[in-house]
């Protein structure tokens, strides 16, 4: 059962991100200008991505927690944890900005701006800030040490903790104050982890056929 529903999440999650890599792509060569925020369609398909994708990851990294071997079990734990800590507050976040964005007395305050924008700083950027390139950094960095050995789990083992270097380098671009350079940490979560998940997605497929073979 859990290497099944490892693979049903698992392509899930690819689906989901790599659907969510696409749309941004779409809404950044929408810009006219480079720092300009991403307008409709593209930013209300990006919120209801990361509203569907959020609790795929956790049950995506309960599987993985199931899978891992006893003794690297507290390994898992935490990367659930933490995966988990990056759904709430990512689905805060985004679930804030589509309902409360939207209402025109809400939107015309004069605090909104600080509240509810996506223009750094603001009290959303930096949560979404901490759910990404931290939190979700953790998790990928600690669930990446509880696959063993070569051959599939190696790649999922090297491409996570690659995705989970590159969103933690994207505080970087917060310690500066420079949002470019935070973007970095957007090739973590956006480019490599699809990657991750597809691997997840092979490797759960795989041990789930040899179980019933």
């Amino acid at each position: 059962m859990a290497r099944r529903i490892g693979t049903i999440s698992a392509v899930a999650a690819f689906i989901l991100s790599a659907s969510y890599a696409v749309v941004l792509a779409a809404g950044l060569l929408s810009l006219d200008e480079p720092g300009q925020p991403i307008g409709d369609p593209w930013f209300t398909l990006l919120e209801l991505l990361i509203l569907a994708l959020a609790p795929t990851m956790v049950v995506l990294m309960a599987a993985v927690h199931v899978r891992a071997r006893e003794a690297r079990r507290v390994l898992s734990l935490c990367a659930l944890v933490f995966i988990g800590i990056v759904a709430a507050l990512t689905s805060a976040v985004h679930m804030a900005i589509l309902v409360l964005g939207r209402s025109p007395q809400i939107a015309e305050a004069p605090w909104s701006s600080v509240l509810l924008s996506f223009r750094w700083p603001s009290l959303v950027y930096v949560l979404d800030v901490l759910a990404w390139d931290l939190f979700f950094a953790l998790a990928m960095l600690f669930a990446a040490f509880t696959f063993e050995g070569g051959g599939p789990p190696r790649a999922i083992r090297s491409g996570m903790i690659a995705s989970g270097l590159l969103s933690l380098a994207g505080l970087a671009g917060v310690a500066r104050g420079d949002m470019d350079l935070r973007n970095v940490g957007i090739l973590g979560y956006a480019i490599v982890f699809p990657v991750v998940a597809l691997l997840l997605a092979i490797l759960f497929a795989r041990e789930d056929h040899e179980a019933r073979v």
